[in-house]
């Protein structure tokens, strides 16, 4: 599977997207029917349930996510910011708010569906051991779940495959014994049923609440595309979609055959199996549910770490378990994820308090996505303005009346996602207007106009010398401009002198290995732009490097390589560096409103959680100057100040001394 392409149709690529991208929506036949028939076995609910099952995974699964949302990729990848980064080379401005909104919602999601899953799975002991606490065994499963995290799960990821197809085959085997049941299931697919639940019976309009929890992880069909590549995904979609129609046929047939009732605290899924096989299937499931939980893991890391890319969250620790560099470890994350999911468990205590929780932020999420992917296929192919208006105007309908249904959910549990999603939303959207505030300054200045003044500087004889090399890490992509916070610290202040200026970039590649370097002549051995290239899974021994080009240069005769301490010369090994790392500040006369103060506190608030500026270039703190730099975002405030009285009569006095 090393070789494996993304991009083309083959047994390893399919084998690896059943077992990535299939486990949310996969293991959703484990609460579905449970949460469909929470309050009785009516026959309208259970056929009007199934009908709108199997046209919610046509409509929406099918249609939308896979034949439509698979041709809006963002050079291979998908997902809400694959849509927003789109729509934003357009030049659209309101596109912001839905793909933040559906950030916020993804996030949210991120806190039950691990608890939600595994918990479903590991209820299924109850059948047997029915006054077993479950709790512990969830709370152990999701704690190992996020340790392993750090070490990277390439080698149980091996086998995740061939788990999850065992998984679809015994969804497909328990669906098919059951069907024999009632037959008359198989009407459902006439969405008939679905008007006739919806207005003749009681409650049936709430039931679709629950039945839209049979389409949440179609998210992922999308937003993997970059794993596992659209022909994978739609030539495994197409097998296991067919394998959860059976299954939910398969359910419905039981509820409705003679004499069904639930005992010893069963599910509708567990009442499927055969007694003799009850423990395999609890640990198949099991280890289905913690696949599925895996992949929401890596799904949220990957959703944050193209947060950070596109500047929408500030720079966290992203570590790479191993050498593929989609495959990535954000440790905050982590554990900010274990810490919710131990709270859903410890609140909610089981799947189905659970299921009142879930699917409400990730309605929001759908209804967000195809405003977004509407829009963005109207402008790809205007010819066929009206077919898309038409098509996108039914999903939105369609996941409107979803959102209403689960509104229900709010009091009973649906406020602990809302609350989450409006807070992550807050925190994006405020940190987002702080970004905006910093757009007021110029970010750069011409290095024409840096040249004369470092000369100046550095011939200047009263200025005490700061370092024989003095490094600045600069955020500057380009040799010709420097940052204005850089331009500030060297000149704006007290003037830093030293013999030779060095503005050093960091970038990462996408190749794991290897350390490159350019060097960009500023003024003849005094001041070099630097542009260090580290592969992603090196390490940024950035000072190590920095005498390592000084030292190459010092040999080629480009520089001198004496340090101007001279008094000091013989005791060092080699010539002093010395690093200045730069946080802005807003100036203190900045005029903020009342909401820009909200927006600079927020923002100060997410930096902290993120890497300290030394740490986000990758330098040894022990040799590191860290300065602040004001910076002026807004109108400066004119404060009047008013003289009450002067006293000349001393200087007068000393006038008159010399005179006489």
């Amino acid at each position: 599977m090393s070789g494996f392409n993304a991009h083309k149709l083959s047994t390893a690529g399919v084998l690896i997207t059943i077992g990535i991208v299939f486990g949310d929506i996969g293991t959703s036949p484990l609460y579905v029917f449970k949460a469909i028939t929470a309050h009785g076995f009516d026959p309208k609910i259970v056929m009007g349930g199934l009908s709108a099952v199997i046209w919610t995974l046509i409509l929406l699964a099918t249609i939308k996510y896979i034949y439509l949302a698979l041709n809006a990729d963002n050079k291979g990848e998908g997902g809400i910011f694959a849509l927003f980064a789109l729509l934003k080379e357009r030049k659209i401005k309101w596109v912001l708010i839905p793909a933040l909104v559906g950030c916020a919602t993804l996030l949210a999601d991120g806190f039950i569906t691990p608890a939600i899953s595994i918990s479903s799975a590991v209820e299924g002991i109850n059948t047997i051991y029915p006054s077993l606490p479950t709790i512990p065994i969830v709370t152990g499963i999701i704690i190992a779940l996020f340790l392993i995290q750090q070490f990277g799960t390439a080698s149980i990821g091996k086998v995740f495959g061939p788990i999850m197809i065992a998984w679809f085959g015994l969804l497909a085997y328990l669906g098919l014994i059951n069907i024999g049941k009632n037959t008359a299931v198989l009407a459902a697919f006439n969405p008939y049923y679905i008007y006739d639940m919806v207005f003749n019976a009681k409650g049936g309009f709430w039931v679709l609440g629950a039945v839209f929890l049979c389409t949440t992880g179609a998210e992922a069909l999308y937003s993997d595309l970059g794993h596992c590549g659209k022909k994978n995904i739609r030539a495994s979609w197409t097998v296991m979609s067919v394998i959860l129609v059976i299954n939910y046929l398969g359910q419905a047939a039981l509820c409705l055959s003679p004499d069904f009732k639930l005992v010893n605290n069963e599910t509708i899924f567990y009442a499927m199996v055969p007694d003799n096989i009850v423990p395999f299937v609890i640990a198949i499931a099991t280890a289905a549910t913690i696949i599925a939980s895996q992949a929401l893991i890596t799904g949220v890391f990957t959703l944050m770490n193209e947060a950070i890319k596109l500047k929408l969250w500030t720079n966290l620790k992203v570590k790479y378990p191993t050498e593929h560099n989609g495959h990535i470890y954000i440790p905050f994350i982590n554990w900010v994820l274990m810490i919710g999911c131990l709270l859903v468990i410890y609140i909610f205590k089981n799947s189905t308090a659970m299921e009142s929780a879930y699917g409400l932020a990730i309605t929001i999420n759908m209804v967000m996505t195809s405003m977004l992917l509407g829009v963005l296929l109207i402008l790809r192919k205007p010819k066929l303005k009206l077919v898309y208006i038409t098509i996108f105007s039914i999903f939105l309908v369609i996941e409107i009346i979803f959102l209403m249904s689960n509104l229900g959910k709010i009091l009973e549990g649906g406020w602990f996602t809302l609350s989450l999603s409006i807070v992550f939303f807050s925190l994006l959207f405020l940190y987002y207007k702080a970004k905006q505030l910093r757009k007021n300054i110029t970010e750069y200045v011409p290095m024409n106009q840096v040249i004369p003044l470092l000369n100046s500087v550095r011939n200047d004889e009263k200025i005490a010398y700061e370092a024989t090399n003095l490094v600045y890490p600069t955020r500057s992509d380009s040799p010709q401009k420097l940052d204005s916070t850089v331009f500030h610290s060297l000149f704006k202040k007290r003037p830093r002198r030293a013999e030779v200026t060095w503005f050093l970039h960091l970038n990462i590649t996408n190749e794991p290995w290897g350390v490159h370097y350019t060097v960009n002549e500023i003024i003849d051995k005094h001041c070099y732009y630097v542009s260090l290239n580290f592969g992603f899974k090196e390490e940024h021994r950035v000072e190590f490097m920095m005498r390592k080009i000084h030292d190459k240069m010092v040999e080629k005769g480009e520089l001198t390589g004496n340090g101007v301490f001279e008094s000091v010369r013989s005791l060092n090994e080699g010539p002093d560096f010395k690093f200045i790392v730069l946080n802005s500040r807003v100036a203190t006369d900045n005029l903020l409103t009342p909401f820009q103060i909200i927006f600079v506190k927020v923002y100060r608030f997410i930096k902290a959680t993120g890497l300290s500026a030394a740490e986000d270039f990758g330098l040894d703190k022990t040799n590191v100057a860290v300065e602040y730099v004001p910076i002026s975002v807004t109108k400066q405030l004119d404060q009047e100040m008013i003289e009450d009285s002067e006293d000349y009569s001393l200087k007068m006095d000393k006038k008159m001394d010399r005179r006489k």
